[in-house]
């Protein structure tokens, strides 16, 4: 199951990117919700809101190491919880999906922009960077919920 996720996850990063940088680029974006949701390309040299801008092997080498130590986990304790499995999967598939970005291109295609007009605008992201953040906010609810 583990590794099916993590597969889908990076097929669906891979798609996207590659219909994000083919359709979205030179300012091509696609308006979804007036002033509020498009997609629009955006090639982000750093981490998340732009962090470590220019660090690429800084953040190949840090995802790296928690990749390995969230697949070392998954095959030493075999966790028996079905919800720790699927958000660590979720976290690796799309770790490596930005991690493939960095390495090939020194930078991840972001595509995804949420902004309420000209006074709010949410840092433009990707697929992967959704499935981090969904693997992680269940990986959260499991250890709250195994500490009750």
């Amino acid at each position: 199951m583990e590794i099916f996720i993590i597969l889908i996850v990076n097929v669906i990063d891979r798609v996207t990117k590659m219909w994000a940088s083919k359709s979205l680029i030179n300012g091509n974006d696609v308006v979804v919700i007036k002033n509020i949701f498009s997609f629009s390309y955006l090639e982000n040299r750093g981490a998340a809101w732009g962090i470590f801008q220019g660090k690429v092997n800084f953040l190949l080498i840090i995802t790296l190491i928690i990749i390995i130590g969230m697949v070392v986990y998954l095959l030493k304790y075999k966790p028996k919880s079905k919800l720790i499995r699927i958000s660590l999967s979720l976290i690796i598939g799309g770790a490596l999906g930005n991690m493939f970005d960095r390495g090939f291109y020194k930078y991840v295609v972001d595509y995804i922009y949420f902004h309420y007009n000209d006074l709010y605008s949410f840092p433009t992201f990707n697929f992967a960077d959704m499935s981090v953040v969904v693997g992680t906010i269940l990986l959260v609810v499991c250890l709250i919920k195994d500490e009750k």
